[in-house]
């Protein structure tokens, strides 16, 4: 593999963790945000998700702890879920003010929705907040080391929940690699995320399945068209969310 191919897919992973290993960091495009014009390549997308990891370590996120963060079609969405991963937490993309988990990443101007009680911490993104106790998610993501996090994660964990149902890593990757298969996805296939992360199938089939397979993660924007829908989309390939899990 040269340094600037995709790398090569994940055949037999255990845990979610696995899939931004550190030598699967490439130059290759592994996330792209077409309204932002923001992208990530598999070296910068692996090293920031070490480092997210690290922030919500900083946050108070141990082993079996939940976080939430906003089902925005936006970077921070899958980075949050990969480094919360990492630290055998739970990731839901419904984040709820009255009934919050250890840590909340949101948008900046949802800042005002939160006030959380003791123990349980609120990061933003897309500027500073305006609390002093509230986490600017960038500022911190970014002067963060990536180191890897010294956190054994069992492939029974759960690392997903989503309409009140909890989905373990062994559960989601099984259905990930049968999204691959499904749906044919290659190494730099671009995977357009047209459904809502709210689904469990729009997060398999849109944040797992693609880095399994070393494509390319894609957030759209109107003009965007891709080889793999996550949704209903102009692309030639469809995944229905609703079959994945």
């Amino acid at each position: 593999m040269t340094h600037d191919a995709p790398p090569s897919p994940v055949t037999a992973p255990t845990v979610v963790g696995d899939l931004v290993a550190r030598d699967r960091r490439t130059a290759a495009p592994a996330l792209r945000d077409d309204v932002s014009d923001r992208s990530y390549s598999y070296h910068d997308f692996v090293t920031t998700t070490y480092k997210a990891g690290n922030v919500l370590r900083y946050l108070g996120v141990r082993d079996g702890d939940g976080v939430a963060v906003a089902p925005d079609a936006r970077p921070e969405a899958p980075l949050v879920f990969y480094g919360a991963a990492q630290l055998a937490a739970v990731t839901s993309f419904s984040p709820d003010a009255d009934d919050p988990p250890r840590a909340t990443v949101v948008g900046v101007e949802r800042e005002a929705d939160f006030e959380l009680p003791a123990g349980h911490k609120l990061a933003v993104y897309g500027g500073p907040p305006e609390r002093p106790e509230t986490t600017h998610w960038e500022q911190e993501v970014w002067s963060e080391n990536p180191a890897v996090h010294p956190v054994a994660v069992e492939a029974s964990a759960p690392v997903l929940s989503a309409a009140d149902e909890t989905y373990t890593h062994e559960g989601v990757l099984d259905a990930a690699l049968s999204v691959v298969e499904d749906a044919g996805i290659e190494p730099g296939d671009d995977v357009v995320v047209r459904a809502s992360l709210t689904e469990a199938g729009a997060v398999v089939a849109g944040l797992l399945a693609p880095v399994l397979a070393g494509a390319v993660v894609v957030f759209p924007d109107a003009e965007t068209v891709g080889d793999v829908a996550v949704g209903s989309g102009p692309e030639e390939r469809a995944v229905d969310p609703d079959g994945v899990c």
